[in-house]
């Protein structure tokens, strides 16, 4: 038994891939239980509890809900215990896994401990590096640069590369989303990705509601669509009831991923979806918005350039970021504007986003996830 733990949307997605690939790995030998999301229930996973709950971000955010989410450390932590698994795989959302990992740890249980997808500590909280070392066994990074800042501590890294370049994220049917979304050919379609957790919901919402009411003002006609999942769908709804342009929310990989083929443009919250927007060949530009109190300890204690994998790779502006204070609707509107109408601009910033993906593990003869399932199985044999 392998025991899984993937607390937010872009770790559900990760995690349902890694089950197919250990899947593949042992001839179907192999068994998964912990706390899932929707896209690994359709795999058959039934997870501990509502895994919604950990979508929790900004630091002022998470303050009401520490004790519900420490109730759920100890009840993740005495499951594991009880079912006694192979290993361990927490994938990404590091406060929660870190905590779980650590009250693991301090049983002495000897149960292999890994964590798929390194904490971004070239951006922020340079500690966890030295955290991750204490209470992990394997760590499989996503990014080619992050193994030097673990292995100091002792802990071994595996590269594996970027789940984002296995995806379908540059095989959606365009034509199709058109003509079943009642969407004409030569009218203009914007691709709206407000994130998956509540506090990007209630803080990017309205402002890219904003957004749209100025660039109605030169396109009427235009139309929107917003990809979302089951965590915040009837938030999302409720939210853009009122846009100033016909809104279409869908649900679903496939429905996200037709959406951007079909897409002109997109105005996304930084995260994984960037990547995934320069893997379908879709021009974007970043926002990003907080609580005050977060936006404030953020610009306090974040360091680096950029906020956009992309951006930060290259080191250097590729796709424009308009974040915190500098996400504006005048500002968001004027980028979207530009995207729309100048073609040369346009190109560079695809050309340039879709080059960057190279690194990522594109060029790979295996995937990143069946290396990832690799790695854990010789843990395990290790062990």
């Amino acid at each position: 038994m392998i025991y899984l733990i993937a607390g937010e949307p872009s770790g559900d997605l990760l995690a349902s891939r890694l089950m197919k690939a250990l899947r593949e790995k042992t001839g179907g030998k192999v068994r998964f239980a912990g706390v899932g999301g929707e896209t690994m229930a359709e795999q058959g996973f039934e997870s501990l509890f509502d895994s919604s709950e950990l979508a929790v971000m900004g630091l002022a955010e998470v303050i009401p809900s520490i004790p519900r989410i420490m109730a759920r450390i100890r009840q993740t932590v005495d499951d594991i215990v009880a079912k006694k698994p192979a290993v361990v795989v927490t994938v990404d959302s590091w406060s929660f896994s870190a905590r779980v990992n650590q009250g693991l740890r301090s049983l002495h249980t000897g149960i292999p401990q890994v964590h798929y997808v390194a904490p971004q500590v070239w951006a922020w909280k340079k500690g966890r590096a030295k955290t991750c070392g204490r209470y992990i066994d394997l760590l499989l990074a996503l990014l080619p640069y992050e193994a030097k800042y673990f292995t100091p501590y002792g802990l071994k890294v595996d590269f594996v590369g970027h789940p984002v370049v296995e995806g379908g994220a540059a095989k959606g049917n365009g034509a199709a989303f058109r003509a079943e979304h009642g969407i004409a050919e030569n009218e203009k379609l914007l691709c709206v990705l407000p994130g998956s957790r509540r506090s990007e919901i209630k803080y990017l919402l309205p402002v890219f509601k904003d957004t749209v009411a100025l660039l109605a003002q030169k396109h009427p006609d235009m139309k929107i669509v917003v990809p979302t999942v089951a965590t915040v769908q009837y938030a999302v709804k409720a939210a853009v009831k009122d846009w100033a342009l016909p809104v279409s929310v869908v649900e679903g990989e496939k429905a996200r991923y037709d959406a951007f083929a079909a897409a002109d443009t997109a105005l996304a919250a930084s995260g994984t979806v960037a990547l995934e927007l320069a893997m379908a060949k879709v021009p974007y530009t970043i926002a990003y918005k907080m609580n005050p109190v977060s936006s404030f300890l953020a610009r306090k204690l974040v360091s680096g350039k950029y906020a956009n994998l992309v951006n930060i790779l290259a080191d250097k502006e590729i796709v424009k970021e308009y974040l915190l204070e500098d996400c504006k609707p005048d500002l968001l509107a004027a980028e979207v504007e530009k995207l729309l109408t100048d073609e040369a601009y346009k190109d560079a910033e695809v050309n340039g986003a879709f080059d960057v993906l190279k690194m990522l593990g594109a060029d790979g003869a295996e995937t990143p996830s069946q290396k990832a399932a690799d790695a854990i199985l010789d843990l395990i044999k290790e062990k």
